[in-house]
């Protein structure tokens, strides 16, 4: 089983008030990578007194000491994740904001490629395309 985000901060050192513990414990059960407007009314609805400044605050904080990843995204909106140990990349509509999560040995082939093509031998990678659902037809 793998760490909760509160968890991590535990052994990170960063200190959990009552309410970064909410944010913290809303984040680990997340698995759709929400952006702050959208944690924000996750954790209001368990903790009407948390502010979305604090939301604001928290997930800095969480990204800054390596326990979150920020995805931009369009329209000014970035979605949260939390950092793990395995390795996916990402496809994006860019219409709805949702996100799947993937793993392809080629593609993962592919850029070890390209990185020994310049020299270099890949250490990590972070993928996202953006896309359009398709009509069906």
């Amino acid at each position: 089983m793998s760490e909760t985000i509160e968890q991590k901060c535990i052994a990170k050192g960063v200190k959990l008030t009552d309410q970064r513990r909410v944010i913290a414990q809303v984040m680990s059960e997340s698995s759709d990578h929400p952006d702050v407007d959208e944690l924000y009314n996750r954790v209001s609805k368990i903790d009407p007194k948390i502010s979305i400044a604090t939301v604001y605050r928290t997930v800095k904080l969480f990204e800054e000491t390596g326990i979150l990843t920020k995805h931009e995204f369009k329209g000014g909106k970035a979605r949260y994740e939390e950092i793990n140990e395995g390795h996916h990349d990402h496809l994006i509509d860019v219409k709805t904001g949702e996100i799947i999560e993937f793993v392809d040995e080629e593609i993962e082939k592919l850029q070890k490629k390209v990185a020994e093509k310049y020299g270099y031998t890949l250490v990590d990678h972070k993928l996202e395309l953006y896309g359009v659902k398709k009509k069906s037809q």
